[in-house]
């Protein structure tokens, strides 16, 4: 079921204060003991709508026995964003919204559903950063963590990726500062060019991957990817990217980042994919080796960083599938 709640002045950690509604999903029956609920925060340019292919019953988070809330970034265009917010925040007026604001914007929501404790954050990317936040944010409310492809905090080199694409973006005269008349479309059209290179993996075009996706030659990625990002709000977009560079754990705690991910209470798998160009394995190892008890599971997959994103190959569906039921079963 599709629905929204209403944050009223959300208080944000930049002191601004922002008018907001939260979009969210909900699918099967909290328990009376609300110990079956299960969060999955939306991911960059991603709703909540967006992880139905792993929602359902028998499916990867399975609604017979879950209770699963999927929520919908403030930014992303469904909850309040710069596309759909009042005047006075809207558009490149629209303020920083942390991931740690995401992440207290959904615990009010969860309260107002009835949901204390989580049986299991999941996410994907962006999801995966919120998830690795409200484990810290509130180690004792969450049993088990799986961060699919993304990580604890946004890195330098993570960060270099973020403003080359922001940078093709804003090159197009009609950006305007963000007060455009009209959608800046060559800008979003190279922005979606240039973000295509990174989501997926050298050997993915190697091997001629692209075709199982659809995509019947490399010329029809860059012009796929194109397409989808010309249709997209660009300020959006960025007020996403701006959430998504404020990702860190350890900003403003006792003992950083370190300090931060050893505090974490929850099962955790780590399930990294082993040719992401930007959420990295080697950035995943080390976030696997400071929480306490966590596993790493790579994920194999020529697929980069797409092959966590949900409903797209069948084999790496079934490997996330599997660390659910693993979580769950602890």
């Amino acid at each position: 079921m599709a629905a929204s709640f209403d944050l009223g002045r959300f208080a944000l950690e930049s002191g601004a204060d922002l008018p907001a509604r939260l979009g969210y999903t909900t699918h099967g029956t909290l328990a009376p003991d609300g110990g079956n609920a299960v969060l999955v925060p939306s991911y960059y340019t991603g709703t909540s709508a967006s992880y139905a292919p792993w929602i359902g019953p028998g499916g990867v988070l399975d609604t017979d026995e879950l209770f699963v809330v999927a929520v919908d970034m403030l930014g992303n265009g469904v909850s309040t964003s710069p596309s759909n917010a009042p005047p006075e925040v809207a558009g490149p007026d629209f303020p920083l919204v942390t991931v740690r604001d995401q992440v207290r914007a959904q615990r009010l929501l969860l309260d107002a559903l009835g949901v204390g404790r989580l049986r299991l954050v999941v996410g994907w990317s962006m999801g995966a950063m919120q998830a690795y936040e409200w484990a810290v944010t509130h180690p004792d409310d969450v049993d088990a963590l799986l961060p699919i492809c993304g990580a604890a905090r946004c890195s330098p080199h993570n960060a270099v990726f973020l403003e080359g694409v922001r940078a093709a973006l804003l090159a197009d005269p009609e950006f305007r500062g963000g007060r455009y008349a009209a959608p800046p479309r060559a800008g979003l059209a190279a922005f979606g060019r240039v973000y295509a290179g990174w989501a997926y993996s050298r050997e993915f075009f190697a091997a001629g991957t692209h075709r199982e996706l659809g995509y019947p030659t490399v010329q029809s990625v860059l012009d796929g990817w194109a397409d989808d990002h010309a249709a997209m709000d660009a300020n959006d977009l960025l007020a996403m990217m701006a959430t998504w560079l404020s990702g860190d754990v350890g900003r403003d705690r006792p003992g950083g980042y370190d300090a931060a991910l050893r505090s974490v209470r929850a099962r955790t798998i780590v399930l990294p994919s082993t040719t992401d160009a930007y959420f990295t394995l080697a950035d995943a190892e080390v976030e696997a080796s400071l929480v306490p008890g966590a596993e790493l599971r790579p994920l194999r997959s020529d697929l980069g960083h797409v092959a966590g994103r949900p409903g797209v190959r069948a084999a790496e569906t079934a490997e996330i599938a599997r660390a659910v039921r693993d979580l769950l079963a602890g």
